[in-house]
């Protein structure tokens, strides 16, 4: 079973709700059979490589938010966090376009690809390959260290500590080799009607939008599950012409609520 993601950097609850679904999937009892994969997602296209503010000026001048709405909306969105055991610090976010980071996503999805790496999330629902460890670096530089998404020595260094090389990053950035990449999952969002992240798609079936409660994740992981996996009854064979199936009068008899029979 696949779940595909999209998910921006530059979005809070895109980290809490990656944070929510791994906690479902390291309980599921099948989840070494199912795979994750990354998409792109950009809240804001149009922001410059590098906003020259803190967060909250980016929301209340750019966004035309009242400041003391977003204070209180920093404040909230910290705790929740917080409870899933993620460290915010919106006072340290150095706001940048997102863009030049999914390009590093996808090139550690090639990377995967190519190396035939295991997409299957295994018994740890983090980190199972080069595209889990790019995408939760990038989230947590951004949103727990203060460090700017935007730059290519950040790019560079969250790369080759998922084990990229350094040429290669800096090759693909400036060649714009996923460019089109990241702006295909782009349009695969708006295609399916995507209008907010994240959002998880389950065996291209099941959708389930924003950071939902694990219990949540858990309902749509069996779910699907039993869809694609469905009980199949095996059946009694024929019976003879008395009506017996069994030698010893043993005919697959069950005890219910009623009794046995």
């Amino acid at each position: 079973m696949n779940v595909d993601i999209w998910s921006d950097i530059a979005c809070p609850w895109c980290f809490i709700g990656k944070r929510r679904f791994e906690k479902a999937l390291s309980e599921f009892p099948h989840r070494d059979r199912v795979s994750v994969t990354w998409h792109s997602y950009q809240l804001d296209p149009t922001l410059p490589d590098h906003y020259d503010g803190t967060e909250l000026e980016y929301l209340s001048q750019r966004k035309g938010m009242p400041a003391e709405r977003v204070a209180q909306m920093f404040d909230h969105v910290t705790q929740v966090a917080a409870g899933e055991g993620l460290a915010y610090d919106f006072g340290r976010v150095a706001v940048a376009n997102s863009f030049s980071a999914h390009e590093l996503l996808h090139l550690a999805k090639a990377k995967d690809a190519a190396g035939g790496t295991d997409t299957s999330r295994g018994t740890d629902a983090r980190g199972g390959t080069t595209a889990d460890a790019v995408k939760e670096a990038l989230l947590s530089a951004h949103f727990e260290h203060g460090e700017d998404i935007g730059a290519r020595d950040v790019l560079v260094r969250i790369g080759t500590e998922a084990g990229l090389d350094a040429d290669e990053i800096n090759a693909a950035l400036d060649a714009g080799t996923y460019r089109d990449s990241v702006r295909a999952d782009i349009a695969q969002a708006q295609a399916i009607g995507i209008q907010g992240v994240p959002f998880f798609v389950l065996d291209n079936k099941y959708g389930v939008s924003g950071a939902q409660p694990a219990e949540l994740f858990t309902q749509a992981l069996e779910t699907a599950w039993r869809e694609a996996h469905p009980l199949v009854m095996v059946g009694q064979p024929a019976a003879g012409a008395d009506g017996s199936v069994d030698p010893d009068g043993l005919n697959g008899e069950v005890c219910g609520p009623e009794g046995c029979v």
